[in-house]
């Protein structure tokens, strides 16, 4: 079993960085993928949010362990393997990494995920990470969640096995969750429901609703399951920038 510094030590190869090129300390956030791995859209929501001035860390979870595309959609995709429980620890991992960097304010930094990286990253909200083996890390530490400003989550996964659909935060930043009401993968009711028990219960949440699909920024995707809408995807990036603009307060931060 991992601890935390060798997991991030697995994963720092593959964290791709973009932002100003200055050694100025900067809100972060850090983007993880859904199950499918890796896709140009990921890119594009970390080229969008540096033009706030903020550095974006795009973590691949699956090029460490060696997995592709066909393995991701057949074996991740399909929950066989690598369930968001598991791949919070790679959350956790990336986030005590980048939160330790001179060139990023520790307390300033976004977590951002896409379906399975949602899951992930709501999986980990729902741990006290004081126990040996919570998020599959030897070491897990409460106190690497208070660099967390804020959650944006798109389309997360919200359907069994994903813990927050039964279970509580012990965590709650403040959250912006993107759904999309033709999703068929966490239907928008049920996804809608969970975050109103969790904002209930505390948790700091906005949503934001668009007619459009699951993965609806994928531009190879034509049929009717999931289908690529362009007005979605400018939508969620606008959403993004509100959310990045509000919680880290950018008023003074260079561009």
């Amino acid at each position: 079993m991992d601890t935390v510094s060798a997991r991030y030590h697995k994963l720092e190869p593959y964290i791709e960085v973009f932002g100003p090129k200055d050694d100025l300390p900067r809100p972060a956030i850090l983007l993880f993928h859904g199950c499918g791995g890796m896709r140009p859209h990921i890119h594009l929501y970390a080229e969008t949010a540096v033009l706030a001035g903020v550095r974006a860390f795009v973590v691949d979870s699956f090029a460490p362990r060696g997995w592709g595309r066909l393995f991701a959609t057949s074996m991740v995709c399909s929950g066989a393997v690598f369930q968001g429980d598991e791949r919070a620890g790679d959350v956790l991992a990336a986030l005590w990494g980048v939160a330790s960097r001179a060139d990023v304010i520790t307390d300033k930094v976004m977590l951002a995920g896409w379906s399975h990286g949602g899951w992930s990253i709501m999986d980990l909200m729902t741990h006290k990470l004081t126990r040996k083996g919570e998020a599959g890390l030897a070491d897990p530490d409460p106190e690497i969640l208070k660099s967390v400003a804020g959650l944006f989550l798109v389309y997360s996964y919200l359907n069994f096995p994903a813990r927050s659909i039964s279970r509580n935060w012990h965590y709650k930043p403040e959250t912006f969750a993107v759904m999309a009401d033709k999703d068929h993968l966490s239907a928008v009711k049920g996804a809608q429901k969970v975050y109103q028990r969790l904002k209930d219960d505390g948790v700091p949440i906005e949503t934001l609703t668009l007619k459009a699909t699951h993965a609806f920024e994928e531009e190879s995707f034509g049929n009717a399951i999931m289908k690529y809408d362009q007005a979605a995807t400018e939508a969620s990036l606008q959403a993004m920038m509100a959310f990045i603009d509000r919680v880290f307060e950018l008023t003074d931060v260079e561009v």
